[in-house]
């Protein structure tokens, strides 16, 4: 095998003519995201999130030491044809294994990946190889080239009171205690790893990365100073959109680049992670998580906007229009269209009042 990195398909176009197109995100609200862009232009690169210590991916993790290839995988998977290689492929990586014995729920795309990275000693050449052979129309690039966890401040939900968020956010942490704690003040307490931080009882405060301040993929970075558009979102707010902003020189290049940013909204709160939150809250971490990002777009689905004009406000205060387009399944699911996705990034993408 060369030790040569192969180029990805969308870098063999000539005379490219849409947009220049980075998706940051993790999970399957990226893969939505994706599925969608891959229709609207032919220069996409995925940016992903590396902080997954759950199922196959944090096995693997554990045991080899590696960047968790799940969300990852989940990126390439999405970045297939609509032709029968493409589609076989997704399936292929996709599939898990079911037994009584060690590959039990094991992805053969997590396998594949991680046996590319100790072949090629580099984690962006293995995704490369990967990608050509799925025929990924993009790029798909880790955010950190380290292994990263996130640890967040959760306050806890009041004794007899089911709710686990709320619908405003100011980002302030004032007083931090165990939940066992009689003093005044908000009951908090730490809550460290992906999944744990995902399913936490209470009100996610604020994220933060471990270990701090983690070195960016250079090829990250550089994608996002190149881009003509970058998309944030949909996804789960706190361990899969947030993060990316608190990689510094990720963060840096999102705010220096002269590519217009949009924001992708999710259709409902996700349980324990953003239970309660309007769709101007997300807004509210966001700017809270990033002070001085501006934003140029902000699209939701109308069906989940209750107050426009308080979405609109704090949307302005970032510097950003908000688009309303219909965007959810019409089996009622909080699942994105794809169809209906790609149609709203293509319109604002292609936009000139934007």
């Amino acid at each position: 095998m060369s030790g040569t990195s192969p180029v990805p398909p969308r870098h063999r176009l000539e005379a490219p003519t849409r947009p220049d197109v980075v998706a940051l995100g993790g999970g399957h609200g990226l893969a939505a995201s994706l599925s969608a862009l891959r229709r609207v232009t032919d220069r996409l690169t995925a940016i992903v999130t590396v902080a997954d210590d759950g199922g196959s991916s944090g096995r693997l993790r554990r045991e080899l030491g590696v960047l968790p290839p799940g969300d990852l995988r989940m990126a390439l998977a999405a970045l297939c044809g609509d032709d029968d290689w493409g589609q076989t492929w997704s399936r292929v990586v996709q599939h898990r294994f079911r037994s009584e014995g060690d590959l039990h729920d094991h992805a053969v795309g997590n396998l594949l990946i991680v046996a590319l990275w100790e072949l090629l000693g580099d984690s962006v050449e293995g995704l490369d190889w990967v990608g050509r052979l799925l025929g990924a129309q993009g790029r798909v690039l880790p955010m950190s080239v380290l292994p990263l966890d996130i640890e967040a401040i959760v306050e806890a939900p009041a004794f007899g009171d089911a709710r686990a968020g709320a619908s405003s956010y100011d980002g302030t942490v004032t007083h931090e205690t165990s939940y066992d704690d009689a003093s005044s003040g908000p009951r908090v307490r730490r809550v460290r790893g992906q999944v744990e931080v995902a399913t936490a009882a209470g009100r996610v405060l604020s994220v933060t990365l471990l270990p701090p301040d983690p070195p960016a993929c250079p090829e990250a970075v550089g994608a996002v100073h190149d881009a003509d558009w970058v998309v944030l979102g949909p996804g789960s707010w706190f361990t899969s959109v947030i993060p990316h902003l608190l990689v510094p020189e990720l963060a840096a290049a999102l705010k220096e680049t002269s590519a217009r940013r949009l924001l992708a909204l999710n259709l409902e709160p996700q349980p324990g992670e953003t239970s309660g939150f309007a769709p101007e809250t997300y807004l509210e971490v966001l700017g809270a998580h990033a002070p001085g990002l501006r934003l140029d777009v902000v699209l939701a689905d109308p069906k989940t906007v209750s107050d426009q004009v308080a979405l609109e406000r704090v949307a302005s205060g970032l510097g950003a229009d908000v688009v309303l387009a219909p965007l959810g399944r019409s089996d009622g699911t909080p699942r994105h269209d794809t169809e209906l996705l790609a149609s709203a990034y293509r319109d604002i993408l292609s936009s000139g009042r934007i």
